[in-house]
């Protein structure tokens, strides 16, 4: 049986005034598998809600498949709900399907080839064989298992409440429900939030193996080169969302292309356009209809002139109409993106052979454990560790701000900075721009203004930093640790809900410069390309957590 498609027409979506989605059209056919990426707020998780059917779109229309999947669509159960009934419910399309083949063959042997009804009943036998062998329906109970396993809930009971399972376990099992369901098009919004390295590898194989559409909106760099035939760029384009064919490496070639193409067309566009204003607002005086006669062209001159200003006249309304034309048709500007631009984003120290901090034989009981640690004054030190590992545990005790048994020494009047995973502040209705100056102070807010620093779009200074996305908080959260560097920069999962745009440039003011800085992420593509020292921590089962050093 095909697979049906997804298909969206001009969709419009308005969000507190501000278009989100406009115009947008997508065909997404069975087999590919369509990555959505840009900048926060862009429109990414709203365009997966309009596909899905959870929202409305305000002009346009979409043609889905009955059977779609939403991963962050809410899971209809409530907290004392088991995960057996979750399971139930995402087998029960294919036990549906077993059951209807079961009874269809019964009527079959009973019904006589020569009945009309035998035709009948033997092609609705071929259709639903054709959609049991899609869901790969005899095989559901083993793939759940499996799927359980892969995302890391294979131990967890199946008699056990949904409300008490953590917030990264509920998110697993509502994606593994989805995937043992295999419906004809599956929509994922961040689907490897909360997956360690061994789920997200799983979750990539599953995703590859599906038969229909898959669209999913990612900041995993990783898994977007892994699973996706297409990208698609929400981020402004001259014509629009593009769509780019491949994976995440080869969007960025593709995408820095398209750029330096946009920005050579409106140069040459706005060339023109200044071109022409000149030719219709000066070529017209270049010779004075009352200039005078010389001796020479005494006898010609009314004939001569009149040629002239009929020639200067027919050039000008040329250059009019042109110029109302391409006014009318120009390209847009190129809107800036963001770059990060911070130079140096930890400060030095004083110089000396001392480390900055020295722990050892730490120990945060059921948390972390730690024979030993040195962070010199200019380490690039990444820890790495499944969840729970104690990596934000570890880079709190770094930062001052958590009590530990054992020994920690630290530099005197060392200067820290800590970028946690949540981001709060006190006065949320204050703006980003207000927030930014009396954090830092206003010599040096000026000194450091944030626009230079390419965080945050100038549109958003004068937000209440309450209502900006997890993202753009964050970010200014950085902006406010590299505006006044500290000498030891610790940074708890930097590139979560940064576009992955902004995770490669962060990346590469990552490299090379004064002052120590230590990265804990669980990010593939920034760890796979770390050029500094690794330490992993591992849960140990006789002694908490340990840590091993790898070289780099």
């Amino acid at each position: 049986m095909p697979q049906p498609a997804l298909l969206a027409h001009d969709l419009v979506r308005v969000l507190g005034g501000r278009r989100v989605l406009d115009g947008f059209s997508l065909t997404a056919s069975p087999g590919h598998r369509i990555g959505l990426i840009g900048e926060n707020g862009v429109g990414k998780s709203t365009l997966l809600r309009v596909l899905a059917g959870v929202d409305e779109p305000d002009s346009g229309s979409v043609a889905r498949p009955d059977d779609l999947g939403f991963l962050h669509q809410e899971m209809p159960f409530d907290g004392d709900s088991t995960l057996a009934t979750v399971l139930d419910e995402a087998l029960r399309e294919a036990r549906e399907d077993l059951t209807e083949l079961d009874r269809l063959g019964a009527e079959l042997a009973r019904v006589p080839e020569t009945d009309p009804r035998h035709r009948e009943l033997l092609d609705a036998y071929g259709r639903r064989l054709e959609q049991a062998q899609d869901r790969e329906a005899w095989d559901a109970d083993r793939r759940a298992a499996l799927v359980l396993g892969g995302l890391g809930l294979g131990g967890v009971g199946h008699g056990r409440a949904l409300g008490s399972l953590s917030g990264g376990q509920r998110g697993r099992l509502a994606l593994a429900a989805l995937l043992v369901r295999r419906p004809s098009a599956l929509l994922l919004d961040e689907p490897t939030n909360h997956l360690d390295d061994d789920a997200a590898a799983f979750l990539e194989e599953q995703v590859r193996g599906m038969p229909g559409t898959v669209v999913i909106a990612s900041h995993d760099r990783a898994f977007l080169d892994a699973v996706c035939t297409d990208l698609i760029d929400l981020d402004p384009a001259v014509d629009g969302p593009v769509r780019h064919g491949g994976g995440y490496r080869a969007y960025l070639s593709a995408k820095h292309a398209e750029r330096e193409r946009w920005e050579r067309r409106y140069a040459e566009e706005q060339r023109e356009l200044d071109e022409l204003r000149r030719a219709a607002g000066v070529t017209a005086h270049r010779v004075a209809p009352d200039r005078g006669r010389t001796d020479n062209e005494k006898m010609g001159y009314g004939h001569r002139a009149g040629r002239v200003q009929n020639s200067i006249s027919r050039r000008v309304r040329d250059a009019t109409r042109r110029l109302e034309e391409l006014e009318r048709a120009q390209v847009a500007a190129p809107p800036l993106p963001l770059r990060f631009a911070a130079v140096d984003l930890a400060a030095r120290s004083p110089e000396g052979p001392r480390p900055l901090v020295t722990l050892r034989g730490v120990r945060v009981p059921g948390r972390l454990a730690l024979d030993a640690l040195e962070v010199a004054a200019t380490d690039r030190l990444l820890v790495t560790g499944g969840n729970g590992a104690g990596k934000s545990t570890l880079l709190a005790l770094l930062a001052g701000g958590l009590a530990a048994e054992g020994e920690v020494r630290r530099r005197r009047e060392l200067t820290v900075g800590l970028l946690t995973q949540d981001t709060v502040f006190e006065r949320p209705e204050r703006s980003v721009r207000d927030t930014y100056a009396l954090s830092l102070g206003e010599v040096r807010a000026e000194k450091v203004p944030l626009e230079s620093l390419g965080l945050m779009h100038r549109a958003d200074l004068d937000r209440p930093v309450g209502r900006l996305s997890v993202g753009q908080r964050r970010r200014l959260a950085l902006a406010l640790l590299v505006a006044r560097p500290p000498q030891l920069l610790l940074l708890d999962e930097p590139t979560n809900h940064l576009s992955p745009r902004l995770c490669d440039e962060l990346e590469e003011a990552l490299g090379e410069g004064p002052g120590a800085i230590v990265v804990a992420s669980h990010d593939r593509w920034l760890r796979r390309r770390w050029q500094g020292r690794e330490l992993r921590l591992e849960p140990d089962r006789d002694r908490g957590r340990e840590a091993t050093s790898v070289a780099p």
